[in-house]
């Protein structure tokens, strides 16, 4: 696996949300995203109902991805307290919200991450787990397969592509033997099978500078390849376009690739996918509670506008007369047919 150390750990001016904020907003483009958005008429923004309650537990991780958007990594010891995981039940009790969203990092990796999602499924809400596959075959985490299916959790499984070469390029060498071991694991207790209820779901995101194809056309080739190779199977594809944050933004500069690329994210702009996006209906706390629209607004350190910042003053009506907070990464989100945590925002 990959062992690039973090942005933070590098001392790398990206490694502070300022600076990248800063480098966005100095690249030529030829609209800003309230304008699209003025132009969809959707601007300013509003939430809707609040659907979903996304929780990031922590930035430490077993990988350093070349492309995470959180800079997580082994060298990262953010992770939320037990104490603010109380908070973060509280709030969901006033929240109305049905599903939670437990991310990261590897939000395995936090000590409390058993308990918390215990917690969860006692009070009747559906729980989404983000794994990145190669932490549930080490040690500790082995056992966590079958722990998912007793708590029917979803688990939505990272993986760059269906081959080795594509996913080890992006993630380390032996990251796609690992994830390959690990989705054989999940389909052995029912996971994918469409009948067990265990609902698996792959999330792709591209390797290179591009946009992502047809959810619909990849989703089918995946289910293909993926058993005819390996005899694995699975429930859906999310595919989901690189965020122009974190380390994909140096790689981006480093490549000389950023104002293409923010260029094709501005020009593929799509409104249909703007009124989809999953600021509108999601809610994401952070580590340390802070409240955000967004998992990438979260990374930037862009608050939730308005009185209510923090958790521990979930205040569910107040959130809900809030402008949701753009600037210009999310192109990201709104580009062809659309990305987000739950894949494609334009169906």
């Amino acid at each position: 696996m990959s062992t690039l150390p973090s942005l933070l750990s590098r001392h790398v001016p990206l490694a502070e949300p300022a600076s990248q904020l800063a480098a966005l907003d100095a690249a030529p483009l030829p609209t800003e995203f309230h304008t699209a958005l003025d132009r969809a008429g959707l601007w300013p923004l509003k939430p809707t109902a609040l659907r979903t309650l996304q929780l990031n537990l922590g930035k430490m991780c077993n990988q350093t991805c070349r492309h995470c958007h959180v800079d997580a990594g082994p060298d990262r010891t953010e992770v939320m307290t037990r104490e603010t995981m109380e908070l973060c039940l509280a709030a969901l009790e006033r929240s109305g919200a049905q599903t939670v969203d437990l991310t990261g990092g590897a939000p395995e990796m936090n000590p409390s991450f058993q308990w918390l999602l215990e917690q969860l499924r006692a009070r009747g809400r559906h729980v989404m787990v983000r794994s990145n596959l190669t932490i549930l075959e080490t040690g500790p985490h082995r056992d966590l397969i079958d722990f998912y299916a007793r708590h029917r959790v979803e688990v939505v499984c990272s993986l760059p592509h269906y081959r080795a070469l594509s996913t080890d390029r992006q993630r380390g060498d032996g990251v796609f033997e690992r994830s390959i071991a690990a989705l054989k694991r999940l389909n052995t207790v029912g996971y994918g099978d469409g009948t067990s209820g265990l609902r698996l779901v792959l999330v792709t995101n591209p390797v290179g500078a591009f946009l992502p194809g047809s959810q619909v056309s990849l989703e089918a080739e995946w289910k293909r390849e993926l058993a005819r190779n390996h005899g694995i199977v699975f429930d859906a594809l999310f595919t989901i376009t690189n965020m122009p944050i974190s380390r994909y933004l140096e790689w981006l500069q480093l490549s000389g690739n950023l104002e293409a690329y923010l260029e094709k994210l501005v020009a593929a702009f799509n409104p249909a996918a703007a009124a989809g996006v999953m600021c509108r209906d999601t809610l994401s706390v952070s580590w340390d509670g802070q409240l955000y629209d967004c998992d990438f607004n979260q990374m930037l350190a862009l608050n939730v506008s308005g009185p209510v910042r923090h958790v521990r003053d979930f205040d569910a009506e107040a959130l809900a007369r809030r402008d949701v907070v753009v600037r210009r990464h999310c192109f990201g989100c709104t580009a062809g047919a659309g990305s987000s945590c739950g894949g494609a925002t334009a169906r």
